[in-house]
């Protein structure tokens, strides 16, 4: 691929001024690789980990303990309630002064990455929405539904995995997929955390290059094509799964 592209961009440079040197110079390329592969891994285990924080909250928020269900709220309207940009610097920087340090052979390395404080912060941040858009699933599926599960002995847990979470994501969906396709842009504050993904390593790219306009124009491109794609694909399956009649009017 880099042999195809970089002898256009290499006489797109020397005709027009144009430096988008990470299609030619190929040092600059795989920083530039690595940087999209970092994002996109990001981007798509946050979106996992708030959809397991989403679901693991919405249970709890049918526990029968007050203390849990107090929990639960506080937590919501603690990480909806503060900047993600906040969030992360306060797990990177607090809480990170205190995690374990592991020895790598001579010199030590803190247990968690930059990476996992940033997939941490990120994936409490959405979920916290996505335990609210989920209990209003489950405050939609019909109680004879419930009631059904009960008569056939399902335990509280199974109802919930096999009975209520499924119609409640069915329900939830258009909201579910406009929070998701919001995360998927917020991992670009990983930066801040110096998370060697494609914004800070563009960054790095046009601080040494003085090629800021295009740079940002690359990256630019890059999310609207990431978060496209995945827009796509959830609406998709949004459409796939939604409940006949439900929603439109008769």
């Amino acid at each position: 691929m880099f042999d195809i592209i970089s002898p256009l961009f290499r006489n797109l440079y020397d005709r027009t001024g144009w430096n988008f040197i990470i299609f030619y110079d190929e040092y600059e390329y795989s920083r530039f690789v690595s940087g999209v592969s970092e994002s996109l891994q990001l981007i798509l285990c946050a979106l996992i980990l708030s959809l397991l924080v989403g679901a693991a909250g919405a249970w709890l928020q049918t526990s029968r303990s007050k203390a849990v269900q107090i929990f639960v709220n506080g937590y919501i309207q603690l990480f909806r309630n503060t900047p993600p940009m906040v969030q992360m610097l306060f797990f990177y920087f607090a809480l990170g002064a205190y995690t374990p340090q592991v020895d790598l052979g001579g010199y030590y390395e803190p247990a968690i990455t930059a990476f996992g404080w940033a997939l941490i912060a990120l994936g409490i941040f959405g979920g916290a929405f996505n335990v609210e858009i989920l209990r209003a699933g489950l405050e939609a599926v019909p109680t004879s539904m419930v009631e059904g599960a009960d008569s056939l002995g399902f335990s509280r847990l199974q109802t919930f995995l096999y009975v209520k979470l499924p119609l409640a994501v069915r329900v939830s969906l258009p909201a579910l997929t406009s929070n998701l396709v919001s995360l998927a842009k917020t991992t670009s504050l990983a930066y801040v955390i110096s998370v060697p993904e494609v914004t800070y390593t563009l960054n790095q790219v046009w601080s040494d290059n003085v090629n800021v306009p295009e740079m940002m124009l690359v990256l630019f491109v890059f999310y609207i094509a990431t978060v496209s794609l995945i827009g796509g694909f959830l609406h998709f399956v949004e459409r796939r799964l939604a409940i006949p009649g439900y929603g439109h009017a008769q």
